[in-house]
C-alpha cells in the first residue's frame, strides 16, 4: 500500500483508527449513516427484514438478533412486541454493546432484552426463538465455522420459526462479480466516498470479510436443516434470505 493512501483520512469518517478493519469505536460512531450509504437499497432492505420477520413472530419466544451493533433491527420489534417477547442481541464489538445498552437501557432494566458479549466461533445464545435476524454478520465469520453457526441457529428455532440472513455475496462468475462490484462502487462514490477511501476500506475488510456466492449460502441454509429457503431481496453483490424451520 503507497504511503499517500495510508494516509489518506476519511472525509467522512467512516473508517477505522486501524488499517485492518475493526469494529472499534470510530466505526461505532457513525455505523448507522456509514450503511446508509455503503449497503444499496438499506432502508428497503431493513423494512423488508421487519415485514417478513413480523410473519414468523410467536408471542413468548425471543428474539434473537447476532451481530446487533447499535440494535437498529432489534428496534422495529421492541416498538411492536413490547413484553410480549424477549430479545437478545449479541456482538463482539465492546463499542458497539456500550452503545446498544445504552440505548436500550429500559428495556434491560424491565428484564424485557439482553445484550450479551458472544463470539458466535464458540458459543451461542441457547434458548427457544421464533425470529433470528443475521444481517451482514455471518460474512465476518471464517468459513469454516459458518454451518455449525447455522446449525445452532436451526436448533434453537422453534417449529415455525425463521432465520432471516442478509449477506454481501459473491457472482457466480468471476467476470459477473466484477461487473457488480463496479455497480457497487460506483453507487458507493455517489454517496459521498472518494475512490481512495473505497480503496481503503476494501484493504481494511480483505480477510475480515468474506462472502461467498448466493447459492452457496442457500446450500448452506438447507444444509442447516432449515427446510424452506427463498430469497426475497437482492441488489447486485447483497443478498436477503428467509429460511424457515417448518416442524
Amino acid at each position: 500500500m503507497s504511503q499517500a493512501l495510508k494516509s489518506t483520512k476519511s472525509s467522512l469518517g467512516h473508517l477505522p483508527a486501524a488499517s485492518r478493519w475493526t469494529f472499534d469505536e470510530s466505526v461505532t460512531d457513525v455505523f448507522t449513516d456509514m450503511l446508509r450509504r455503503s449497503i444499496p437499497q438499506y432502508d428497503v432492505m431493513r423494512e423488508a427484514v421487519f415485514a417478513i420477520g413480523k410473519d414468523f413472530v410467536k408471542k413468548g419466544t425471543r428474539i434473537v438478533d447476532l451481530g446487533c451493533a447499535r440494535g437498529d433491527a432489534l428496534l422495529d420489534f421492541i416498538e411492536a412486541y413490547g413484553p410480549e417477547n424477549t430479545y437478545v442481541g449479541i456482538d463482539v464489538s465492546e463499542p458497539m454493546l456500550q452503545a446498544v445498552r445504552h440505548r436500550f437501557a429500559e428495556s434491560i432494566a424491565s428484564g424485557t432484552a439482553s445484550f450479551l458479549h458472544t463470539d458466535l466461533r464458540t458459543d451461542y445464545p441457547a434458548g427457544d426463538a421464533s425470529l433470528t435476524l443475521c444481517v451482514l454478520t455471518l460474512q465476518f465469520t471464517p468459513i469454516d465455522y459458518r454451518h455449525r453457526i447455522l446449525r445452532e441457529i436451526f436448533r434453537n428455532t422453534v417449529p415455525g420459526g425463521a432465520l432471516i440472513l442478509v449477506e454481501k455475496v459473491l457472482g457466480a462468475t468471476a467476470g459477473l462479480g466484477d461487473l457488480m462490484i463496479r455497480h457497487y462502487h460506483a453507487h458507493k462514490s455517489g454517496n459521498g466516498y472518494k475512490s481512495e477511501e473505497i480503496e481503503r476500506k476494501r484493504l481494511a475488510l480483505e480477510g475480515v470479510l468474506v462472502p461467498v456466492t448466493a447459492h452457496w449460502n442457500e446450500e448452506m441454509l438447507r444444509g442447516a436443516g432449515f427446510q424452506e429457503v427463498d430469497c426475497f431481496w437482492r441488489w447486485m453483490n447483497f443478498a436477503g434470505w428467509v429460511a424457515v424451520r417448518s416442524v
